[in-house]
């Protein structure tokens, strides 16, 4: 049940002023909150959704942007309207961190890496209700117990990077409820997060909405996530809403062509299924990486992580294995060594050839067969070279004897095979779009026409239009070069859509596998099911 209206958003309109010249990034947005509510804030990347969140307190790059139109009217309970556009800096400090604060994305760069987690959450104390000593330390062991960081008190000396993704998260909401905030602005708190802490984290948030009665504004590109955390919705497209209202009835009858394509964005179609006589490429046997653990003086080996501890895998030319599990579950440690990018113990055989004890020299004409594509193609694409640079680099490495205009015809083959146009490959990758970016990777590692690629969480940085879009690329390749894949990913979604086997990690180890329709149908550990309910069920 939510109350009286808390923000007012009226026409609102953000411009950035670059050179002269203006550019409209939010276009005549209105929408309004009440106290209890949470409106998501739904839409793709440059859609405008962060940049109207941060004018509700005025966080933008002032004066580059500058707002052509439009007010935010903020109403405090018991206080007077503040028009947060026309507010002095004095009243903004008081609002900000205290009756509107934030959670962002990423709370590894939000949080100070120099400060424990008792500074960092009593400096907000200290600035906004005079809180110090031993009255701010009890706030913020209650605050620490409320979201449920285990042992508190263990953990107030504790800094950001002794403490896991899932822990920062919490600790950046207890930051942002230490004032008892009237509007909660979460921007995409979620995405970093594996599925099942990403469940509890939003649990977590609806259970202190009800206990507070605070309102949210959730930003998020997930629909799932909207199904589950928001009363109401508004879509964003380019600027503007295109829609809004009551959840349920959004996405049961979506009026807008907009909100259509996004709710039928979702990865769909079956996963290519390899022949019984296809050849096997793949081929691993009691595959181990421990790294040491060293302590002491004399910095002794002590005991070991046990990354990958004993697994068993084979991938046939057409197939694609699916590995999922939560962070730390050792899938990229998985996939690093079967390329022999780490040290590992365990037989690795590739195209019937066996890469474990191969030197680096006899290793690197092996490694045109054996290719990878990253999570995040902005920071695995060197900005300092052009489109048909970064895909011609492997082509340099292993045909050296290729001339420049061969060299140009394959990387033209390339582009065109992932989508894009051939004649864009003198640009660079700042020139495009983050599925565009993730399209080039994938280019780079065609180029050389490989047998075995592995996918390192390859869509979980894109949109969900895009992810749709990108494994539709992904399978047809695979169906057109007969590729195998090694798909590693937390979005069980996409993994349905794109392998034929699945094998799930916990610890190192292989608690599950099998048929991919098999396990999603009729999941047998208790650590399956659970991954699967926080990932499908919302």
């Amino acid at each position: 049940m939510t109350g009286a209206r808390l923000v007012s958003v009226e026409d609102l309109s953000v411009a950035f002023r670059q050179g002269g010249k203006d550019t409209l990034a939010v276009d005549r947005v209105s929408f309004d909150i009440h106290r209890g509510e949470t409106l998501a804030l739904v839409g793709e990347s440059g859609s405008g959704k962060s940049v109207t969140a941060l004018s509700l307190v005025r966080l933008l790059n002032y004066p580059a942007a500058h707002h052509p139109g439009g007010t935010i009217r903020f109403e405090a309970e018991g206080g007077p309207v503040v028009d947060i556009l026309k507010a002095e800096d004095s009243a903004l400090r008081k609002i900000r961190g205290n009756a509107i604060s934030m959670v962002f994305q990423e709370p590894m760069t939000s949080l100070n890496p120099l400060h424990t987690i008792e500074r960092q959450i009593g400096e907000i104390l200290g600035l906004h209700r005079g809180l110090t000593g031993e009255a701010a330390r009890r706030r913020i062991l209650d605050l620490l117990t409320k979201v449920g960081i285990r042992d508190p008190e263990s953990r107030l000396g504790a800094y950001p990077h002794e403490l896991s993704g899932g822990q920062r998260q919490r600790v950046m909401i207890a930051m942002a409820l230490a004032n008892e905030p009237d509007l909660l602005i979460a921007d995409e708190p979620t995405t970093a997060l594996d599925v099942t802490v990403q469940a509890k984290i939003l649990d977590l948030l609806r259970d202190l909405q009800r206990e507070t009665g605070m309102a949210m504004l959730f930003i998020t590109h997930d629909l799932g996530i909207v199904r589950r955390i928001a009363h109401r919705v508004a879509i964003m497209r380019r600027g503007q809403i295109v829609e809004q209202g009551v959840v349920g009835d959004v996405f049961s009858a979506p009026k807008h062509s907009y909100t259509q394509a996004l709710l039928a964005a979702e990865p769909k179609g079956e996963p290519a299924m390899p022949h019984g006589e296809a050849p096997v490429v793949v081929e691993v046997r009691d595959l181990k990486v421990h790294f040491p653990i060293r302590t002491g003086l004399m910095k002794r080996v002590t005991g070991h992580v046990k990354a990958v501890d004993g697994i068993d895998l084979t991938i046939r030319a057409g197939e694609t294995l699916g590995i999922v599990g939560e962070s730390g579950s050792g899938k990229t440690t998985l996939g690093q060594a079967i390329l022999r990018l780490i040290r590992s113990e365990g037989a690795i055989r590739v195209l019937g050839r066996d890469v474990q004890g191969v030197g680096f020299t006899a290793m690197r004409p092996m490694r045109r067969d054996m290719q990878i594509v990253f999570q995040d193609p902005y920071g695995s694409l060197s900005p300092r070279m052009s489109v048909a640079e970064i895909v011609a680099e492997g082509l340099h490495i292993q045909q050296p004897g290729l001339g420049d205009e061969a060299v140009r015809r394959i990387v033209a083959r390339a582009l065109h095979d992932v989508g894009l146009d051939p004649a864009a490959m003198d640009r660079y990758p700042h020139e495009f779009s983050g599925g565009q970016r993730q399209r080039i990777a994938i280019a780079r590692a065609m180029a050389l026409d490989p047998k075995f690629v592995v996918l390192d969480e390859p869509t979980s940085a894109l949109d969900m239009s895009v992810q749709a879009q990108i494994v539709d690329l992904l399978r047809e390749l695979q169906v057109k070069r007969q590729l195998a894949y090694l798909f590693i990913s937390h979005d069980l979604k996409v993994v349905r859509a794109l392998s034929s086997h699945v094998i799930v990690m916990q610890n190192g180890q292989v608690v599950e596998q099998g048929p991919a329709a098999e396990l999603f149908a009729r999941p047998r550990t208790e650590y399956t099911r659970t991954l699967f309910a926080a990932a499908l069920h919302r």
